[in-house]
């Protein structure tokens, strides 16, 4: 099973799509720590206007520090497509709304229902952002220098995997960090089943890349976990000398919730538990949390997020932003 398993990855390897890597490994230990939480009661970007591209929901926030401000690439949704926008802040609080950014082209490969979804990176005095669109979805790259004005590469720049793969039918949610050179992204993936699950892949550039060979390298919880029905929107952070995963879980009901997971390399990841970690404990958030993006700033851990009342896999959810700081303190 071995050689088959070594054979099957040379092969995918010679198309230039799969190889097997990790990241730089770390030396933690086992983890035992518990998370705590400071969470504002309230959004800190509540949906549109009505009328508005993003009345309906306003979701998926991706956060980057970037010409001395917060930088929020989130997505909105109007009630028939998803855009891409950009609001900034001086604090991470109080967001202006800079407009709209990216909408999805019915001429292309993206179809007429989503350019969104996506992660922002700031890499060589500029934000890269990937972007979800397309049916079935993959994944697409825009780029800025001054973070409004922006081009499209014009081609996904993720696809999806081969027939009978565990991404054949979908490439999604992309959160990227880099380290030493290569620019990881990790993404959800979609089999012919329709079960969601999550790898990795990574490039020097951005638009070219490989994916792991042994993906996924996180699948669906046990019956009855809040992850049962599926993974989604990996945030992931380097602390405690371990890498670490908050992700979405989706149940039998659409509930969502965040689990977390850590990894030594990157790619070989195990649940910290098999509950989840964080749950909207406000009215406005109380049936999904959901779209974690993490930074650290002097010295804290915070997160931004999405958060609804209506449990549902994708919109019409009374999407809002909230925001949480966070430690990992030793476990009594």
């Amino acid at each position: 099973m071995r050689r088959l398993a070594a054979l099957v990855l040379a092969s995918l390897a010679g198309c230039g799509r799969y190889a097997d890597f990790t990241l730089p490994k770390l030396d933690g230990g086992p983890p035992q720590v518990e998370m705590r939480w400071e969470t504002s009661p309230a959004p800190v970007m509540v949906r549109g206007e009505g009328g508005e591209w993003d009345s309906t929901d306003t979701l998926n926030p991706s956060v980057v520090r970037f010409a001395d401000r917060w930088w929020n690439l989130y997505s909105g949704y109007d009630g028939k497509a998803w855009h891409t926008g950009v609001a900034t802040s001086a604090d991470g609080f109080a967001w202006r709304r800079e407009g709209r950014i990216l909408s999805p082209d019915a001429q292309t490969w993206e179809g007429d229902a989503i350019a969104a979804n996506g992660a922002a990176l700031v890499r060589g005095g500029e934000i890269l952002y990937w972007y979800q669109a397309g049916d079935p979805p993959r994944i697409g790259l825009a780029r800025s220098r001054d973070g409004r004005q922006w081009t499209r590469h014009g081609a996904p720049v993720l696809d999806l995997g081969p027939r009978g793969s565990w991404d054949e039918r979908g490439v999604a949610d992309p959160y990227a960090i880099e380290r030493d050179g290569w620019i990881y992204l990790y993404f959800l993936g979609q089999d012919r089943a329709r079960r969601q699950r999550l790898g990795l892949a990574r490039s020097r550039d951005g638009i070219a890349w490989e994916k792991l060979g042994s993906n996924p390298i996180l699948g669906l919880g046990e019956d009855g976990a809040f992850d049962e029905n599926g993974l989604g929107e990996p945030a992931v952070w380097e602390a405690q000398r371990l890498y670490w995963m908050l992700y979405t879980g989706r149940d039998r009901h659409e509930n969502r919730k965040m689990g977390l997971a850590w990894s030594r390399d990157g790619a070989h990841w195990k649940r910290h538990r098999e509950s989840a970690v964080f749950t909207g404990a406000e009215p406005w958030d109380s049936r999904v949390v959901c779209d974690a993006t993490v930074a650290q700033d002097n010295g804290r851990w915070r997160m931004w997020f999405g958060g609804g009342d209506v449990p549902h896999p994708a919109e019409n959810i009374h999407g809002q932003i909230g925001h949480a700081y966070f430690t990992m303190e030793p476990a009594r």
